[in-house]
Parts: structure tokens; sequence; C-alpha cells
């Protein structure tokens, strides 16, 4: 009965209105003055205004990123030592990391100089080789390690993950070639490879990304999952939005701030994997300088020279925790939940 009564007062309200609309100008003059209205007629450009966004993912997420002041601090320093560390070789007055210094007076190498004494910035080694020129040769080479192996981790995880979790054919495969290779610790897999295939630069990085990418392919494959069936993206396959639009434009933004973070947990963990491997003698070769190899060095002398494991293992701790700490503000920077 209710349902009856509404049904009959909006046929009523409908009835007058088409009313008002065919009698035109003369039936307005009729209503009331307070139930006067002006029509706003329709303007393109107006509309187009009204509708406009100047909204900008990437601009969203550097102004949120730089409202994070400790973040911005960190950032600063970090680039400072990285870029010293690669253009410390042509400042003035740098020697060979290689070199072995000897006293031209008595013909017998600087061993185990204090820092400060005889120009040496942060002493010397056993055999009369420059720590400072060392310790910044080896961050170089554990740099160059950690970006490539980050770079390479990315664009086949990226891959490999949305592939993973949007053909849904390809489920089965992944996730067992993930929980075979997951399930032994990585340090086993490393160690093999050093003793069967050997120890250079290419090996470890080669090593590093085949474990590494499919991590990064897990976290992608998870997100894609859940934003694969959303409502947006079942809109976007409806009006026939081509495949590779669908995961540019609407998947990508959603998966941008997870791989930040894991590329902010690759750099700083290739870095520790290097330095552990380098330090058991299962890294890079002797002859290449390395953060881990200066480690494995100073855990003889440690007790009588503590600053030949002091110096590396600041830098080491410099450039690691402030990459996990930038990479965690970007990573929620990234993130349009937190974009206003």
């Amino acid at each position: 009965m209710l349902f009856r009564i509404k049904d009959e007062k909006a046929k009523k309200l409908e009835a007058q209105l088409n009313k008002l609309q065919k009698d035109g100008p003369a039936a307005w003059a009729k209503l009331p003055e307070d139930e006067l209205f002006t029509p706003a007629g329709f303007r393109s450009e107006q509309a187009e205004a009204t509708g406009y966004s100047n909204y900008s993912y990437w601009g969203s997420t550097f102004r949120a990123f730089f409202k994070n002041k400790l973040a911005v601090v960190l950032l600063v320093a970090l680039i400072a030592v990285v870029a010293f560390a690669f253009f410390q070789p042509h400042l003035p007055g740098q020697v060979d990391p290689n070199l072995c210094e000897v006293d031209p007076a008595t013909g017998v190498q600087y061993r185990n100089i204090a820092p400060g004494e005889m120009g040496f910035i942060w002493g010397s080694n056993a055999i009369g080789q420059d720590l400072w020129a060392r310790i910044w040769a080896g961050a170089r080479t554990s740099l160059i390690i950690a970006f490539f192996v980050a770079l390479i981790e990315a664009v086949v995880g990226i891959t490999a993950g949305v592939l993973w979790g949007y053909v849904r054919q390809l489920d089965f495969f992944f996730t067992e070639l993930y929980n075979i290779i997951n399930s032994v610790p990585q340090i086993i897999y490393m160690t093999l490879i050093a003793l069967m295939i050997g120890q250079s630069f290419t090996i470890m990085c080669v090593s590093l990304i085949a474990f590494h990418w499919l991590v990064m392919a897990r976290n992608v494959r998870n997100l894609v999952m859940i934003y694969r069936d959303r409502e947006f993206n079942l809109a976007s396959r409806t009006l026939g939005t081509p495949i590779y639009r669908i995961l540019v434009k609407n998947l990508l933004p959603q998966l941008v701030s997870v791989i930040i973070l894991r590329l902010a947990l690759s750099i700083p963990g290739t870095i520790n994997m290097e330095t552990t491997l380098s330090y058991l003698g299962l890294g890079l070769d002797i002859n290449t300088p390395s953060l881990g190899i200066l480690l494995r060095n100073a855990r003889a002398y440690f007790l009588d020279y503590p600053y030949l494991l002091i110096f590396p293992a600041i830098i080491v701790s410099i450039i690691t925790i402030t990459f996990y700490l930038i990479g965690n503000a970007f990573s929620d920077a990234s993130d349009p939940r937190n974009h206003v």
C-alpha cells in the first residue's frame, strides 16, 4: 500500500514537471517567487574545467616523500657517500688501492700504520696498502654489484611477476619453481656455485640475480592477483582496453610502492650477501677489493688493530641502513592511498 502511494505521487510530480516544460515561461510566471530558478546553460569549456584534475602520481609521490625530513637528510647523506665513492679515485693525492707502499729509507712496507700517521688517513693494513683507498674501492665494487643486481632483478622480477599473477596458466609453474628454490638457504647455493664454477665479479652477479628475481616476482604476483579482478580492471576489459594498457595504467601504480620497497631491501641485502660470502672466502677473488674482503682480512688483526675492521664496518652500515630507511620512506610516499 505504501509503495503504491509513493508511485502515485511520483507520477503526479512527473506529470506536473512535463506540463511546466511544455507550457514554457508562461507557466513559470505563475509559480511562487521562492520556487523560481534560472536554468544554467551548458558550456563545454566550463564542463571540462570542472571535470579536470591536476593530480599527478609522481608529483604527489615526491611531495609526500619530501615532507619526511629525516628521509631527505638521509637521502642527501647517501648521495654524498655514493658520489664520493665513485669520485674518490679522481681526487688529487689518491693512491692505487692495491699498491703496497714501502719506506724508501728502509725498504720495509708501511705495515699497520695507525690512522692519521705518515699520510695514511685511515691507516694501512698488514702489507702496507692504504686503507682509505681500499675502503672506497671496496665500496665502489659492492655498490656496482648491488645496483646491477637490483636493476636486472627489477626487470626480470616485475615481468615474471606480472605474468605469474595475470596469466592463470603460469601460476603452477612459477609457484613450484619458487617453492623448490626457496626451500634451500641461499648461502648453500652460493657456496656450491663458488666451489664448482669459481669466484669472479660476473659469477657473483649472475648467482645473486638467479635467486633474487623470484622474491621480486612473488611480491608483484601477490599484488597483481589482488587487483586483477577489481571493478576498474573488469570495466577496462569490458570496454576493450588493450592488456598492455591495463597493466601499465591500472596495475603498475598499485605495484610501485612494493617494487620500491623490494629494491630498498635488495640493494643492502646484496651488499650484505657479498660481504658475507667474501668474508667466508666464497665471494670475489682476492685481487678485487670489496667491503667483504676487507672485513675478512681484518678479523685476524682486530684485537691489535681494530681500525682495520671498524672503518669498513661503518661504511657498510651507513650504506645499508640509509638505503633501507630511504626505501621505506619512498615506498610509503608512492602508495596512492597516502596521496592527498
